[in-house]
Parts: C-alpha cells; sequence; structure tokens
C-alpha cells in the first residue's frame, strides 16, 4: 500500500499517463494501475495509457484532446484540426464532425482515445499552427470524406480564393496540397504553380 500511495502522490488531476511514465515511481506498477482503476483514480484509456479524470461540479472532465494526443504519441510534434475548423472558413461546410485530424510524423490511422475519434495522418510536413490558408488547402484535400456537395464547395472556394492572401496560400498550396488539390488551385491562383 505504501507502493501505491507514493504513486498517487505524483499523480494530478486532468493528466494522461503511459504505463512507462509511472514506473519510476512504483516497483510493481501493473498491480498499482489494476488498484487505481479499481478504486476509480485512474480510468484506462486504451492498452498502456491512462488519465486521472479532473473533477469539476458538473462530474468528471475529460482530459483535453491534446494531452492525450501527446501521451499517446509520447512527442509534442503534431498539429491536431478537426474537419468542423472548416466551418470558419465560410466555404459552405456547416456539418458537425466527431474525429480530430493529428497530424504527425509517427502514426497513421483511426484510433479512439478515451471515446473520441483521432485519424493520425503521417505526414513529412505539416505547420506548427493551423493558418486559414492552411485549413483551405486541407479542405479540398479531404473534400472526398465531408458530407458536403464537393461541387458546391469546390464553386464556393473559387469564389472567395480571393479573399486569402495569395502569397500564403500559395505557399501552403506547394508545401501542404495532394496532386489533385495542386491542380484544383493552379488553375484559380496562377501564383500557386
Amino acid at each position: 500500500m505504501k507502493n501505491l500511495e507514493n504513486l498517487k502522490k505524483h499523480l494530478r488531476p486532468g493528466q494522461v499517463y503511459r504505463r512507462s511514465d509511472l514506473e519510476k515511481w512504483s516497483k510493481s506498477v501493473d498491480r498499482d494501475l489494476a488498484s487505481l482503476v479499481n478504486e476509480g483514480t485512474l480510468e484506462k484509456v486504451r492498452r498502456g495509457l491512462y488519465e486521472y479524470p479532473k473533477k469539476s461540479r458538473f462530474g468528471m472532465l475529460p482530459p483535453s484532446p491534446e494531452k492525450l494526443v501527446k501521451a499517446f504519441l509520447k512527442d509534442d510534434h503534431f498539429l491536431l484540426t478537426s474537419p468542423n475548423d472548416y466551418n470558419s472558413l465560410g466555404m459552405g461546410t456547416t456539418q458537425l464532425y466527431n474525429v480530430y485530424y493529428v497530424y504527425n510524423h509517427k502514426r497513421h490511422g483511426r484510433f479512439d482515445l478515451d471515446g473520441q475519434v483521432f485519424e493520425f495522418k503521417s505526414k513529412p510536413r505539416f505547420p506548427k499552427k493551423a493558418t486559414k490558408e492552411f485549413l483551405l488547402v486541407d479542405l479540398v484535400n479531404n473534400l472526398n470524406t465531408l458530407a458536403e456537395d464537393q461541387e458546391d464547395v469546390l464553386k464556393r472556394v473559387q469564389k472567395k480564393v480571393s479573399d486569402f492572401d495569395s502569397k500564403r496560400l500559395s505557399s501552403a498550396v506547394k508545401k501542404f496540397a495532394k496532386i489533385s488539390t495542386r491542380k484544383f488551385f493552379e488553375e484559380i491562383i496562377p501564383s500557386a504553380s
């Protein structure tokens, strides 16, 4: 029990932990993790990944998506976005999605972390922050995965492309567009070629 109490001292509400993070505070980490999960202190997110929920007056709060992804990847070099971010561009996208896109260098695939769906996309390059130019390129890159009318969205992009900074948009196209997206933008902004 003394070992378990020592481990508890190092846990902070709202944080996500990998099993390997906790080994330094416990001689029998698997037994202690099982005890902490049984008593409700920790919740198992997936194999080897645990969260310590934060309590609020409304109940338990899940950890932020950023904390989940950082612990899952064992890395903080990623860009977290959502198809919901496209709605801010004014291109006629209005659907709400229950998925996050995680651009990173390590993982690829769809993973459920604490009841949230994350689509990990392993890319050689991605920005540190999602600018509106990046989001526009990303919208066209991912258009076939969205519920919106694709032709309608592309027409709106053509009409509104002049609202964007052409240099930044051209740079985003060169760095982040897939081939079909690049061809689309080359037809509507000459400097993208």
